[in-house]
């Protein structure tokens, strides 16, 4: 039977007016009032409380051929998003039930009962399932353990270390006995924050100087594991202080997601033949099979205080866009929320 409660008529939501060239713009975007729709059969109404904006949005609002579909134009954008069921016509959901789902950038969604992922309030924070126990959580913990092959004395270098997946990272090589954890950062107020709350061995903003030099002085002996975030001339420094056998891990390279020219690629590739060392790209959603692993190992440290984690909150979905803006400017520490 369907549980209907009286529900406001009109939702707010963020469409893709045009594909942006360059930094995306406001006027690439459209906030508009659309009818709150009626759940069907196996569907419910999620009100949805925290959004996720993350920088691989940046390339599903271009055409270009990529892992994920592209937004649409003229059509409601999609992201992490948890809510609570208001209206349910779904076995196994019902109304009041916390729900994990993928149809962020609005304020209510009809959900597929199989698209959505009940979560426990009582158990973490709402807004860590889209964090450091959600998506970014994952993204560290598969790149790191099965991507990058990260091994026990390990010396691990993260770029956009502290983001969200980065700081995560760091924070679980250390847990597993890394030989020694570097970030890099873009403020010295971030590099703080690595070394005197993440428990990274050294860190450096990467705005001080050139980012090899500071690399090797963070790393005398090398490093085994890049974990990329930035791409240019971070992953260009991180080949040059490879060990024989090291590996990296390419999750993102936010540092050209706005170019409108192809970036020139490292000059130094030809050392991966002295150190037979190994570039790997790699996409979360071929690692869900790890998620229940991730969680068992990973949600005990987040409650211990061993792995810390931070966020920086947005209040309010008008302010959805802005939100993801700050996170290709480098404004978030940690996960960049949206609270509705």
């Amino acid at each position: 039977m369907t549980d209907t409660p009286t529900l406001p008529a009109v939702s707010r939501e963020w469409h893709l007016a045009s594909r942006p060239v360059g930094w995306p713009k406001p006027e690439d975007f459209a906030f508009v009032e659309a009818e709150v729709p009626q759940p069907g059969e196996g569907q419910v109404l999620v009100r949805n409380k925290y959004l996720s904006v993350d920088p691989y949005m940046r390339g599903r609002m271009s055409d270009a051929k990529s892992y994920v579909a592209p937004f649409e134009l003229g059509k409601v954008m999609q992201g992490g998003a948890v809510g609570e069921v208001v209206a349910s016509n779904a076995e196994g959901l019902s109304v009041g039930d916390h729900v994990l789902h993928f149809f962020g950038w609005r304020e209510y969604a009809v959900v597929g009962a199989k698209n959505a992922v009940k979560v426990d309030p009582d158990a973490a924070p709402l807004s860590t399932y889209l964090g450091v126990l959600g998506m970014t959580g994952l993204t560290a913990y598969a790149g790191l353990l099965r991507t990058a092959a990260f091994k026990e004395g390990d010396t691990v270098f993260v770029s956009g270390a502290a983001g969200a997946v980065g700081g995560q990272v760091g924070q679980i090589a250390r847990l597993k006995g890394a030989s020694r954890v570097i970030g890099s950062a873009g403020s010295d107020e971030k590099v703080k924050l690595l070394t005197e709350e993440y428990g990274f061995d050294a860190a450096f903003n990467y705005k001080d100087g050139p980012v090899a030099e500071q690399l090797r002085a963070a790393a005398p002996d090398g490093i085994d594991v890049y974990f990329d975030n930035v791409g240019g001339d971070h992953l260009e420094a991180a080949i040059g202080s490879l060990n024989e056998g090291g590996r990296i891990a390419v999750c993102g390279m936010i540092s050209v997601y706005n170019n409108t020219e192809p970036a020139p690629g490292p000059k130094n590739l030809a050392r991966l033949i002295a150190t037979r060392g190994r570039i790997e790209g790699f996409v979360v959603t071929d690692h869900y099979d790890l998620q229940s692993q991730f969680v068992k190992e990973v949600a005990p440290w987040v409650a211990s205080g061993e792995l810390r984690y931070r966020e920086t909150v947005v209040e309010g979905i008008e302010n959805n866009l802005e939100a993801f803006l700050g996170v290709l400017r480098g404004a978030n520490t940690g996960k960049m929320i949206v609270k509705l």
